[in-house]
């Protein structure tokens, strides 16, 4: 009985978990994103854009 409450257990925290690496991972995108990075092509709109999109693609991976 006690196995399964700890998997039960187990299982409940390992959504949130999941959840907040992969937000923290959509914020780490956006932040790229909109980096001003001096040595790379100052395409500023096309960066921003890249890193939206990615943020976007992994909340939606995770149904966020």
């Amino acid at each position: 009985m006690s196995e399964s409450i700890a998997a039960d257990e187990h299982e409940r925290l390992r959504i949130p978990e999941t959840r907040v690496q992969v937000l923290a991972q959509a914020v780490r995108a956006l932040a790229e994103g909109l980096e001003d990075i001096p040595s790379q092509d100052p395409d500023r709109e096309a960066q921003a854009a890249r890193g939206a999109r990615l943020a976007h693609e992994l909340l939606l991976s995770q149904k966020l």
